[in-house]
């Protein structure tokens, strides 16, 4: 007879409590697992989106310095409109680079390393494990 058929007056057999506390303890294990790797999935998403940014800060950087060193060569070269011109182009570049670098570094340090509500729950299930009463 399975738990569930089991007339209420006969006691579980320590089988049947054994098997019971072994089927919990491998769904709120596998419970567990399932809230970590969500958790770690959205985290890894955040890192993704900061990392992208970080990468068109460091693009920016690289045609900041491309674009600064036209402007001096055409600058030394006496072709100051077109210097000038390149110049006020490497200095909108410097301002996006700015931008996109702070505000990949903010969302960087918004990713958080470990997976906070499983280590909660994990937590309280070691508490619960300790005092099944209370």
């Amino acid at each position: 007879m399975t738990h569930s058929t089991r007339p209420r007056t006969e006691e579980p057999s320590l089988g049947e409590l054994v098997s019971e506390i072994t089927d919990d303890l491998g769904r709120l294990l596998r419970q567990e697992v399932a809230l970590a790797r969500a958790e770690l999935k959205g985290e890894a998403a955040k890192a993704g989106k900061a990392a992208g940014m970080l990468g068109g800060a460091g693009f920016a950087g690289g045609m900041v310095a491309l674009l600064l060193s036209l402007a001096a060569a055409y600058g030394l070269g006496n072709v100051m409109d077109l210097g000038w011109a390149t110049l006020l182009v490497a200095a909108v570049w410097a301002v996006i680079g700015a931008v996109l670098y702070f505000r990949g570094r903010a969302a960087m340090r918004s990713v958080s390393p470990k997976p906070e509500q499983t280590l909660q729950t994990l937590k309280e299930d070691a508490q619960w494990a300790r005092h099944p009463t209370t």
